[in-house]
This record gives structure tokens, sequence and C-alpha cells, in this order.
């Protein structure tokens, strides 16, 4: 294995630290799949544009940032594992969400079926020695439990393309998340920056090759909706995304994917019009019980 990422002497981070990384993941990530939609309405080509365009521009600047301030840039190693990450969690993570979008799965329903990151989350970890607590995989069955009430009608069975994109969107999301873990890597800040870096220039690459094209920029709403996932869902949460990843358990860092369903759902209701059965709303209350499980069961780990 490789040389971890914090040195054994480094101090715990505090209790306000990590409830406000999970916010930020929680609340933010919860509003870019409205923006997502958003995006795609504006005109943005979903992997070159919505997805690709904004990881560059992001990274980039986040990256500039960092140096400025003497953060050292990562080492030749370091950027080969950054380029692993990217493609994992932000080529198939990100992007196979933003091809479900464009080929007609809602916003709420995206991040529902995202959820079941905890779950792969939870047996990848076994595959690295992390294993959850009795608690922990209550909380993670707890929700599963939703996800599969949720799917019960069929509803994502007749989506046939937006099907397949959202089944590999987690597990890609969830295995790179548990590679990355105990890898030589700047830090969690560069990582973000580098990640965003490489992931964007994948996408884009990816995005080529399936015909995007960005004819035009876009405006009014599309414009808006394109800023704030660079700026909000890019730079501030992703960064608090990788912060987690090197300082709290996995099945904590994942939680976020049980919250962000209830925020994409009542966010698309509200602004997109969209419409949800008492199915979907009684499976997103099964959800809820699950990350609630999972964060008391890492409170009471904590000294």
């Amino acid at each position: 294995m490789s040389t971890p990422v914090s040195a054994p002497a480094k101090a715990a981070p505090g209790g306000w630290a990590i409830a406000l990384a999970l916010a930020l993941v929680y609340v933010v990530w919860g509003s870019t799949y409205l923006g997502i939609h958003f995006a795609l309405q504006g005109g943005l080509p979903p992997l070159l544009g919505v997805s690709g365009a904004r990881f560059v521009v992001a990274g980039v600047l986040f990256f500039a940032v960092l140096r400025l301030r003497g953060e050292a840039a990562p080492t030749w190693p370091q950027w080969r594992t950054l380029i692993v990450m990217g493609g994992l969690l932000l080529g198939l993570g990100n992007g196979m969400v933003v091809l479900a979008e464009g080929s007609g799965v809602s916003s709420g329903l995206a991040a529902v079926a995202v959820a079941s990151v905890p779950l792969w989350m939870g047996l990848f970890g076994l595959m690295r020695g992390h294993r959850p607590t009795r608690a922990e995989w209550i909380g993670i069955a707890i929700g599963f439990i939703g996800v599969v009430w949720l799917n019960a009608g069929g509803t994502l069975a007749a989506l046939g393309a937006g099907l397949v994109y959202l089944l590999i969107a987690p597990v890609a999301w969830a295995y790179g998340s548990i590679w990355s873990r105990g890898r030589d890597l700047p830090s969690p800040f560069m990582t973000a920056a580098g990640q965003m870096i490489c992931g964007g220039v994948l996408l884009c690459l990816a995005g080529l090759l399936h015909g995007d094209r960005i004819h035009a920029l876009p405006q009014g709403t599309g414009l808006a909706a394109w800023l704030y996932l660079m700026l909000f869902g890019s730079i501030v949460a992703f960064t608090a995304y990788v912060w987690l990843l090197q300082h709290v358990r996995p099945a904590l860092a994942g939680s976020y994917a049980y919250v962000n369903p209830v925020i994409a759902v009542a966010l698309g209701t509200w602004l997109a019009q969209e419409r949800f059965s008492a199915q979907e709303f009684g499976a997103m209350a099964l959800i809820v019980a699950g990350v609630l499980v999972i964060y008391l069961a890492k409170v009471r780990r904590r000294p």
C-alpha cells in the first residue's frame, strides 16, 4: 500500500469541521442535479459542456489559487493517481448522471438512483479492510430498502439508456472513493483541484468522441446554472467531499447520497415542476432514516 496522505501525528479534525463539510456536500450536491437539468435545457452538450468544461475551468482556477498560496503541486506519481480518480469519480460517476438526465431522467430521480453509493462503498470497503460497524450496516440497509422500494414499480426500468447510466454512475463513484483511500496524494484541496483537471479533460475527450459540440455560449438560466455548477458544485462541495474521504469512515463520506435525493426532489418539484408519487416519497423517507443511523453511529465512535 502507498504512503498514507496524513502523518500519524496529525490531529483529528473537530466535529464542527466534519459537520460543515457534510452540510456542504449534502445541500450543494443535492441542488446540482437541478443545475444539470437547467444547464442541459440551456443548450450545453452533456459531457463536453455541462461536465467537462466546468471541471476544467474550476480545476484550473482552484489549482492556480492554491499554487499562489504556496501549496505544493502534485508529483508525477500523484498525477497518475489523480487521473484514475478523475476518471472514476468524475468521468464515470458524474458523466453518467449527466447523460442520464440528458436522456430524460428527472433531476430528482437521478439523485435518488445514486443513493446506492453508500451500499457499494461498504462492499468495496470490505476489499480494502474497512469493515463498517453493525450500526453503519443497519443504516446502509435501511437506505437500500428505500432504494428498492423506489424501483419496485419499474420506474427506472422503463428509461432504457438512462437506467444503464444510473447503474454505472454509483458503482464507479463508490469504487473510486474507496480506491483512493491510503494512496499517495497531495493535500485534500490540491487533490480536488488536480482531480477536477484530470476528470474534466477526460470528460471533454469523451464528449468529443460522443459527438458533443458547443456552438454558442448559453444564456440566462443555462449560463447561471453552469456557473453555479462550476463554483459551488465543483469547487466548494467537491473539495469538501475529498476532504471527508481523507478524514472519516467511508460509510459516512458516502452518506450524502441519502440526503441529496430529498434536496433534489424538493427543488425539482419547486423549480422544475417535476412530479413524484407517494411511493417515491415513502422511499425517500427510509433513505433519510438510513443516513441518520449512519451519522449517529459515527458520533458514538468519536471519543
